[in-house]
């Protein structure tokens, strides 16, 4: 009886390292797959919808001169299942407000992310060149989406003899609600080496920690 004992014992032992392997590869299974880069991002930005953020221009472009230490706006408003709106304000000098500029994040038929931007004027009627952007390309990360600019884009630029703007690239960065330090930023890049003539680097950032006062709709959204 004690031999027996002694056997099963050991058999038992034997037989320990392979069932916690077992478990474990059954655990790994069971537990929940990462959130889709594209959801989680979505997720994030629906996060501040109804609220709206201060923030200003951090990169030095040339180009941008005019726009440096300008107040800037932006909200998160329209906000569905398909469909986020984000007006962006520029205070002007003479201290009244730009609301052309609405960036639009939707979902696309091939199941990514696309940025479009909604320019009006004043009176709500669209400028000349409006409704450009692109989709994305990549998965990107539950952080930051990038939108190379697509075909539709390219030729209205060239209609408008935007050339500089044919190899376009934006980026939208967004933290949580409630992230502590969290920022959103819109970014526009060019390069030489993906083809542009010269290059180019637009930021704004805005401070997520501190929602203010949203401001009026944008042109054409009253």
């Amino acid at each position: 009886m004690t031999s027996a004992l002694t056997l099963s014992r050991r058999a038992a032992l034997r037989l320990a390292p392979a069932t916690l392997l077992l478990l474990a590869a059954c655990a790994t299974l069971d537990a929940p797959a990462p959130a889709d880069p594209q959801d989680a991002f979505w997720a994030a930005l629906s996060s501040h919808c109804g609220k709206a953020y201060a923030g200003q221009m951090v990169t030095a472009d040339a180009a941008d001169a005019d726009l440096a230490g300008r107040p800037m706006v932006m909200a998160v408003r329209d906000c569905s299942a398909a469909s986020i709106a984000v007006p962006f304000h520029i205070q002007r000098a003479d201290g009244s407000w730009d609301r052309s500029r609405t960036w639009l994040v939707t979902r696309n038929a091939a199941g990514g992310l696309r940025l479009k931007h909604d320019h009006r004027h004043e009176d709500g009627t669209s400028d000349a060149v409006t409704m450009y952007g692109g989709d994305t390309a990549t998965r990107g990360t539950p952080r930051a989406q990038s939108f190379p600019v697509d075909a539709e884009s390219i030729a209205s630029f060239t209609r408008a003899g935007l050339t500089a703007s044919l190899t376009n690239v934006w980026t939208i960065g967004v933290d949580p609600a409630g992230t502590s330090g969290g920022t959103y930023a819109y970014e526009l890049r060019r390069t030489v080496a993906g083809g542009a003539p010269a290059e180019r680097h637009f930021r704004v950032e805005f401070d997520l920690t501190r929602p203010i006062a949203p401001p009026p709709p944008a042109w054409g959204w009253e």
